[in-house]
């Protein structure tokens, strides 16, 4: 199949707290397509800058957190008639910020914890075990699971700390399940057996911390719901071209969704490359079809 690009650039780092994170991703994807025949440019705008030689055609975001997936960077290529790949900057911009992303699935029927919404130190009024995290922060930066009330202050002063406000939501008890999107497809459902059942930011990127189970061992009924969710989700935040919905299955075998993730991760270790690699996609032939997807939003 001929690509609609010769020279593309791939923007990683950035200047948000998952830069060394959007690295390792923007360099596993910068080879993969050089591999796939492309001439490639990483660009890392970690002072925010946007500089691309003359000769690049589109761009492939590798870009994690702020800057990367609140909108601001793809506003930037629009204005620029830049084409990229992922979803345009409204889409990300509700997607990112976890708020917003309640707000959809509220309006369109999609089942989510409980929640409530802080803004400076002070007591809680859901029951714990409760889980606090940044509205608008990625890679499970800030994010804590408050069993006893002996860590609420701690956990919740760490939270604020990388960013105001802070979502508070009751604890989903259960399996930790992902669907991978791409393009309208759901790719095959991973689940995610994390140490102490807890996925934060050392067992998700520390190799060999945590297993995960490709495709995820549930019933076909199981995995089809699961798929269908995710589609859902993608579809009511007004996602395009990729993208990776984190859920929770309890014990009584009902689905609620946690997040979405507009640019989710490509490192050794990243859900959505092992999720292609189920359903028989090489990771090189994922970032092709990925970059074949872009376009001028």
């Amino acid at each position: 199949m001929p690509k609609k690009f010769k020279k593309v650039a791939v923007l990683m780092g950035g200047p948000s707290a998952e830069a060394e994170v959007s690295l390792r991703s923007g360099a596993a994807v910068a080879k993969a397509l050089r591999a796939a025949g492309y001439a490639v440019d990483e660009v890392n705008p970690k002072d925010g800058a946007l500089q691309f030689t003359a000769d690049v055609e589109a761009v492939f975001i590798a870009l994690h957190g702020a800057f990367g997936e609140d909108g601001v960077v793809q506003q930037r290529l629009c204005d620029l008639g830049m084409p990229y790949i992922g979803s345009g900057a409204a889409a990300s911009r509700q997607s990112l910020d976890k708020l917003q992303s309640k707000r959809v699935f509220a309006a369109a029927g999609i089942p989510t914890a409980t929640f409530e919404v802080l803004t400076a130190p002070g007591p809680h009024t859901l029951p714990l075990p409760l889980v606090v995290k940044p509205a608008s922060e990625g890679s499970s930066i800030g994010l804590h699971c408050v069993r006893h009330e002996a860590g609420w202050d701690a956990a919740l002063r760490d939270a604020l700390a990388h960013g105001n406000p802070v979502l508070v939501e009751t604890y989903i008890p259960g399996r930790e399940l992902t669907v991978g999107l791409l393009g309208d497809d759901a790719l095959p459902v991973v689940e995610i057996c994390a140490p102490d059942g807890w996925y934060d930011f050392g067992a998700k990127y520390t190799k060999g911390r945590t297993e995960y189970r490709v495709p995820a061992p549930l019933t076909a009924e199981q995995t089809a719901r699961c798929q269908e969710l995710g589609r859902r989700v993608f579809c009511a935040l007004d996602c395009r071209d990729l993208g990776r919905v984190d859920l929770r299955l309890t014990p009584e075998n009902e689905l609620f969704v946690l997040e979405m993730n507009t640019i989710p991760g490509f490192t050794e270790t990243s859900l959505l490359p092992k999720a292609a690699a189920a359903a028989g996609i090489s990771f090189v032939e994922l970032c092709d079809r990925i970059m074949q997807r872009a376009t001028v939003h």
